[in-house]
C-alpha cells in the first residue's frame, strides 16, 4: 500500500488529495496544515472581510469530507523537517510520518514590511480566514486606515475600506497600481475605481515607519517623504515569504519558490510540489514561470496527484490562468502572464473600458482587461496554440475581437 503525504490543505493540497483516492483507492493518504481549520475559499475571504457574506459559505470542506474519502488530516500540526534519506516527514507535534510520495503545497506567508512598529496591533495581512477576520474587526470600528502594497493583494484592503465606509490611504511606491502590468492610462481607471469608494492613491510613497500609542497600536503611517497619515488600521500586502524553512536540508532545488518541472516533480526522487510555492516550467513560455491564482493552484495539485501515482509522469501541468477584481463598477481580469511580455498593445474603449495583451517573441503571454472581459476566451486560446500575431495586434483590439480575422498562420 502506497503511502502519500501532502503537506498543505490550500486547494492545490486538498485538489491532490481527492485526484490520489481516485487514482489510487487503497493508498494510505494524510493531509498536514498548520492551519487550525479545514480546506476554505480564499476567494471568497475578502467578501467575508468587506462585511458581505457570513461565515458558512467560505468554508469548503468540513472534517468529515476527509473522513469520507478516508484521508487522515492533520490540523493544527507543524512539520519541523524532511528527511529524504528515510522517506519521513518530522513534526512538532504528531510524531513521523512516513511517506512513499511527499507533495508540498504549504504555499506562503505575507512578508512583513521591514521597518519599525509594523508587527504593531491593527496592522493585517490579508492570506487566511483568521486575517480576514480580523480585518472585519478593524474595519467596523475604524474611521481611517492605510492600504501598502500597490498589486492584486492590495487592491483587495482597500476594497476592503470602500465596503466598511473607511476613509482610506493607499500608498505606492510607483507612480501607479501594478505598475509592471498597467500602462498610466489602465492604472488611472483602476485610480478612479479606488476614489469612487473613498481610498486615495498616493505615489511615489509607501511606509517609512508606523507610530503607535502606549497600548501598542497602530495611529499613523508616516512615508519616506515624511508625510504623515492617521489610521486606525493597516492593510499591508507586498508579496509572500515561501514556507519552506522545513526543507532545509532536504535538497530540494530552490529560486524564489521550488523548482519543478511540467509534471511537478521537484529534483528530489518522490518529492512534488504544487501551488504559489513552486515556480514551474511553463510549456507554453517555455521557461520556469510563477503563478498565484487559485485555477492555477488546484491544476496543479490534481496534474502532481496524476504523476504521484502513476508509474510514470503521464500528464504536463498546461494552464492559463486569470485573476479577476469585482469591487467596483467595471469588471477587471488579468490573465497569464502580464508582466512578462517584450512587447505590448493597449487600447482604451471609454472612461472603464481598456484592454492590453503582451507578447514575447510575437506570442501573447498574458494580458489585462478593464471593463469588457469578452476576449478573454479567445486570447487564452491564442495562448494555447502558441500562435504569433503580435504583427496583427489591430485585430485584437478590436472592440469586438473576431480570430477570423486573423491571417491564416502558413501565410505570416
Amino acid at each position: 500500500m502506497t503511502q502519500y503525504v501532502i503537506i498543505g490543505d490550500g486547494i492545490s493540497g486538498s485538489s491532490a488529495a481527492e485526484t490520489l483516492r481516485e487514482e489510487d483507492p487503497d493508498a494510505k493518504i494524510t493531509v498536514i496544515t498548520d492551519e487550525g481549520e479545514p480546506l476554505y475559499n480564499r476567494i471568497l475571504i475578502k467578501e467575508h472581510a468587506k462585511g458581505k457574506l457570513p461565515e458558512a459559505p467560505i468554508s469548503i470542506h468540513e472534517e468529515e469530507w476527509y473522513e469520507e474519502r478516508n484521508i487522515d488530516l492533520s490540523l493544527d500540526t507543524h512539520v519541523t523537517s524532511v528527511d529524504t534519506d528515510e522517506n519521513v516527514v518530522h513534526t512538532h507535534d504528531s510524531g513521523d510520518i512516513p511517506y512513499d510520495k511527499l507533495l508540498v503545497a504549504t504555499g506562503g506567508t505575507p512578508t512583513q514590511l521591514p521597518v519599525d512598529n509594523s508587527d504593531a496591533d491593527g496592522i493585517h495581512h490579508f492570506w487566511t480566514f483568521q486575517d480576514a477576520r480580523g480585518i472585519r474587526e478593524s474595519a467596523e470600528a475604524a474611521d481611517n486606515a492605510v492600504v501598502v502594497g500597490a498589486g492584486l493583494l492590495g487592491i483587495d484592503f482597500a476594497a476592503v475600506c470602500g465596503a466598511q465606509g473607511v476613509d482610506g490611504k493607499y500608498l505606492m511606491r510607483g507612480d501607479r497600481w501594478w505598475r509592471y502590468a498597467l500602462s498610466s492610462e489602465g492604472a488611472e481607471i483602476m485610480h478612479e475605481g479606488m476614489r469612487d469608494v473613498g481610498v486615495e492613491p498616493v505615489f511615489d510613497s509607501g511606509v517609512d515607519h508606523f507610530e503607535t500609542d502606549d497600548d501598542g497600536t497602530v495611529t499613523a503611517a508616516v512615508d519616506p517623504n515624511g508625510e504623515r497619515y492617521d489610521c486606525d488600521f493597516a492593510g499591508v500586502a507586498i508579496g509572500l515569504t515561501f514556507n519552506t524553512e522545513f526543507l532545509r536540508g532536504a535538497g530540494l532545488e530552490q529560486d524564489n519558490g521550488i523548482l519543478v518541472d511540467e509534471y511537478m516533480q521537484t529534483n528530489v526522487d518522490d518529492i512534488y510540489a504544487a501551488g504559489d510555492i513552486t515556480r514551474f516550467y511553463d510549456v507554453l513560455l517555455g521557461e520556469q514561470a510563477q503563478n498565484g491564482s487559485w485555477g492555477s493552484a488546484k491544476e496543479q495539485g490534481r496534474v502532481a496527484a496524476v504523476n504521484m501515482a502513476a508509474d510514470a509522469e503521464e500528464e504536463e501541468f498546461q494552464w492559463v490562468s486569470s485573476y479577476s477584481i469585482t469591487h467596483f463598477d467595471f469588471p477587471f481580469l488579468s490573465f497569464g502572464h502580464p508582466t512578462l511580455g517584450d512587447e505590448h498593445a493597449e487600447r482604451k474603449y471609454s472612461d472603464t473600458e481598456w484592454r492590453r495583451v503582451a507578447f514575447k517573441d510575437g506570442k501573447i503571454v498574458g494580458g489585462v482587461l478593464i471593463g469588457d472581459l469578452s476576449p478573454q476566451s479567445k486570447f487564452k486560446q491564442l495562448m494555447r496554440n502558441q500562435r504569433v500575431v503580435a504583427d496583427q495586434a489591430e485585430v485584437l483590439l478590436e472592440k469586438q475581437v473576431d480570430l477570423d480575422n486573423l491571417a491564416p498562420e502558413q501565410e505570416q
